[in-house]
């Protein structure tokens, strides 16, 4: 990206705009793709990331009637040609974007400009926000802006657009005509936006009744904003034509003009998945299925949108309907943590000295080595003797394990056992194998089981398994590291996928049982953003992506399956456990 530089005199000659098209085919345009966001405003992709759709939208296009053949093109990873987008999926029959991580989705569409607008050059522009990063304003704005740029003109006022702001084009300062605040603004040369056939003529004005308007429905009202944002008014958008082609009315996954205006939602009591039954063996259907909504609850409107693009990926059409209130057609299980601290196992043993007695044998005469808790020989007596006091436990006893025979001080263990979860289980501090049933200090949260008529790359013979996590805020116990004071839970609710094939299942049957185990996730420190106090993974791999894996958390991973089985055995968690 190029950053056209705004510093000097500002003079008139300074900056000139990039060469306009010289040839302007009326039957040729510029073509934008943009996303709504949360205030209901257009947000421009980048032109590499809007030539990639645009050709992927081609080749589908190209495909219809050959359903056999599309696999997975009824869904754009844009993570192909962003790495920043990995998280997002475009699902091309319902029009909208999907994010994978927070199950959040969003509006696409695709609007139209003239060969020499700015787009049509690869030239935008931005504004600073208050963290001090750049932010593109709407297409529509940047092209008005590049007009007057090229005009040089000084001073432009965006209410012709419905904003109350005002630009000064030779100091790059946007400026609030209310409150006087001001900010820097950009302009920036990139790629170049797609140039396509058109049936018509461009528009360059409001939407207006014809077929192309009606189908875009331009970019409406805005109905509220952000003090410093770019949209603080509550005025139309002037928007330029837009050709985003109408999808079948059984696809329309939400009514326009806003997803985040939109009140139905999935209810959480009916399913959400057509039977295995009603879907045929190749994975097909000429019927559309229907992907039921009914309360209001923004994580079940994202598992709606989620299905409808699984859905669309397999070729399947879909829609979003109210569901019947007797509907039963999918699979579906819930697990709940809410009440583990208090239903303690029948056979737990309270007494922590019981427990010393229960997994270990003592010695009379220890081995001349030391002892890995205390660093002390195991001759001499336990370096935690004085910080720690038993009644029948003396800092010269020395113990062995019954299973893996390696031996410490009887102190040092209770020490350790202390101040741990108290649970009733022990874990050698040598080799890591594990004494009674371990648990953890999961917070408490649901485990949503649903089963998908679609494959993961790598697994084209079977279907898919979708988990979802949902763990909210709260305070922390005395198991945690900090007790009392309050924890994060970022990116919940979190969707993770196994293969439904004979092993998937069983690292399904083993995760429900860390689950209830309180192993999969824990309080503690990010390794990615460093935060403090929040809900991590408690070192189980799990898998947030479907269409790839080049992030390393998706599909196909030919390790995955024995690799988890691995870290659930490390947690005490193996196929023994599944008749219990």
């Amino acid at each position: 990206m190029a950053v056209v530089p705004s510093a000097g005199s500002g003079a008139a000659g300074t900056f000139g705009p990039l060469a306009a098209v010289p040839f302007l085919h009326p039957n040729m345009a510029v073509a934008v793709w943009e996303w709504k966001n949360e205030f209901n405003c257009w947000r421009p992709y980048s032109g590499k990331v809007s030539c990639y759709i645009e050709q992927f939208m081609q080749a589908h296009q190209n495909q219809k009637g050959h359903r056999a053949a599309l696999g997975n093109a009824s869904s754009i990873c844009l993570g192909q040609v962003d790495s920043r987008l990995a998280p997002y999926i475009i699902d091309i029959p319902n029009m909208v974007q999907f994010r994978q991580d927070t199950g959040t989705v969003r509006n696409v569409q695709k609007t139209l400009y003239p060969l020499n607008s700015a787009p049509g050059c690869g030239v935008y522009w931005e504004w600073m926000t208050d963290e001090g990063s750049w932010t593109a304003y709407e297409m529509a704005v940047s092209d008005f802006l590049e007009k007057c740029f090229a005009a040089r003109q000084h001073i432009v006022d965006l209410g012709c657009l419905g904003y109350n702001y005002s630009i000064d084009l030779n100091c790059f300062i946007q400026t609030n005509k209310t409150s006087g605040f001001q900010r820097k603004i950009q302009r920036c040369v990139d790629t170049p936006y797609p140039v396509i056939p058109t049936a018509g003529p461009v528009h360059k004005a409001a939407t207006c009744s014809c077929q192309q308007c009606l189908v875009s429905g331009g970019v409406g009202p805005i109905p509220s904003r952000l003090r410093h944002s770019m949209s603080n008014q509550l005025n139309s958008f002037p928007s330029l034509g837009s050709s985003q082609s109408p999808p079948a009315a059984s696809s329309v996954p939400y009514a326009k003009p806003s997803l985040s205006g939109t009140k139905s939602r999935l209810s959480a009591n009916s399913p959400w998945l057509p039977a295995a039954g009603n879907v045929p063996s190749n994975g097909f259907s000429s019927l559309s299925l229907s992907v039921p909504l009914q309360r209001h609850n923004k994580v079940h409107q994202a598992l709606a949108g989620m299905t409808s693009i699984l859905l669309s990926a397999a070729g399947l059409p879909s829609c979003l309907s109210h569901a019947p209130p007797s509907a039963s057609t999918a699979t579906k299980t819930r697990s709940s943590v809410k009440k583990l601290r208090k239903m303690p196992r029948k056979d737990a043993i309270s007494d922590p000295e019981q427990i010393m007695k229960k997994f270990l044998d003592k010695i009379d005469s220890p081995p001349d080595e030391d002892c890995i808790i205390c660093m002390e020989k195991l001759t001499a007596a336990s370096g935690y003797g004085d910080v720690t006091q038993s009644k029948t436990v003396q800092p010269e006893m020395v113990g062995k394990l019954k299973k893996c025979g390696h031996a410490f001080h009887m102190l040092c263990l209770l020490a350790m056992y202390n101040n741990g979860n108290k649970d009733g289980s022990l874990q050698c501090p040598s080799c890591k194998a594990i004494y009674g049933e371990k648990t953890g200090t999961q917070p408490s949260g649901k485990m949503d089981v649903y089963t998908l008529p679609h494959s993961l790359p790598g697994h084209p013979d079977c279907g898919t398994i979708h988990i979802m996590y949902t763990i909210v805020p709260g305070i922390q116990g005395p198991e945690h590291p900090n007790p009392g004071k309050p924890y994060t839970a970022r990116g919940f609710p979190r969707h993770c996928f196994l293969p439904d094939n004979s092993k998937g299942r069983k690292v399904l049957e083993l995760l429900h049982v860390a689950w209830k185990r309180r192993l999969v996730f824990t309080v503690g420190v990010s390794s990615t953003t460093g935060e403090t106090d929040t809900v991590v993974w408690n070192e189980i791999h799990h898998k947030t992506e479907m269409g790839s894996n080049k992030s390393g958390h998706g599909f196909p991973d030919p390790n995955y399956l024995n690799n988890v089985l691995a870290e659930l055995a490390a947690q005490g968690v193996t196929e023994d456990c599944l008749g219990h």
